[in-house]
C-alpha cells in the first residue's frame, strides 16, 4: 500500500513539473514545451492580387507550462517586402476552416527593416489552444517565387525567450507562369 501511495505522489508531482514553465534565476521564462506551427495558407497565390488573406496556425499544447502572449513574423525569403494591414489583423481559436471565438490583440508592430511583423494577445492565450493569426497584405507580391516567414512565439511574462517554430512557405505564382503550365503540363 505504502508503495502504490508513494508512486502516486511521484506522478502527480512529476505532472505538476511537466506542465509548470521553466524560469530561470535572471527571471528569463520559457515554455515548457513549445508551441508548434501547424500551417501557413494563403487565399490567393497569384502575385499582384488585392483582397487576399495569409494564415498561420499556432498549436499550444496542453503542457506548454505557459500562456502564449507575444507571436513575431519574420519575412526571411522573397523577392517583394509585403507589407501588412495591421489594422485588419486579427487571431482566433482553431483553424482557417474551423474558426472559433476570436481573440484580442493589442500592440500590433511591423518593422520594415527587420521585416518583421510582432502582435501581443490580450490576455495571453492560455495551454490547450490552436489558434489562427489572419494577415492581410496590402497585396500579394508582384514577383512570383517561394516567401518564408519566420514565426516565433513568446510566453507570458516580463522577461520571456522566444521559440523559433518553424517557417511558414507560402507561393506565389505569376499569372503568365500559371498559364504556361497549364499549356505545357
Amino acid at each position: 500500500m505504502r508503495f502504490k501511495v508513494l508512486l502516486g505522489t511521484v506522478l502527480a508531482w512529476a505532472m505538476a513539473c511537466k506542465s509548470q514553465a521553466i524560469q530561470l534565476q535572471d527571471g528569463t521564462v520559457y515554455f515548457a514545451q513549445p508551441p508548434s506551427l501547424v500551417e501557413a495558407a494563403t487565399t490567393y497565390q497569384n502575385t499582384y492580387v488585392w483582397g487576399a488573406t495569409y494564415y498561420f496556425t499556432i498549436n499550444l499544447p496542453e503542457n506548454a507550462g505557459e500562456a502564449l502572449q507575444r507571436v513575431t513574423i519574420n519575412q526571411r525569403e522573397g523577392m517583394d517586402y509585403v507589407r501588412f494591414k495591421l489594422k485588419n489583423t486579427y487571431a482566433f481559436t482553431g483553424t482557417r476552416s474551423q474558426k472559433g471565438e476570436k481573440l484580442k490583440l493589442k500592440d500590433i508592430t511591423s518593422d520594415r527593416k527587420s521585416r518583421t511583423l510582432s502582435l501581443t494577445f490580450d490576455p495571453p492565450v492560455p495551454p490547450g489552444k490552436k489558434i489562427t493569426i489572419a494577415l492581410k497584405p496590402v497585396q500579394n507580391p508582384t514577383v512570383g517565387g517561394v516567401y518564408l516567414f519566420g514565426v516565433t512565439a513568446y510566453p507570458a511574462g516580463e522577461k520571456s525567450h522566444g521559440q523559433f517554430l518553424g517557417f511558414g512557405r507560402l507561393q506565389f505564382y505569376s499569372p503568365g507562369i500559371n498559364w504556361l503550365r497549364w499549356y505545357y503540363w
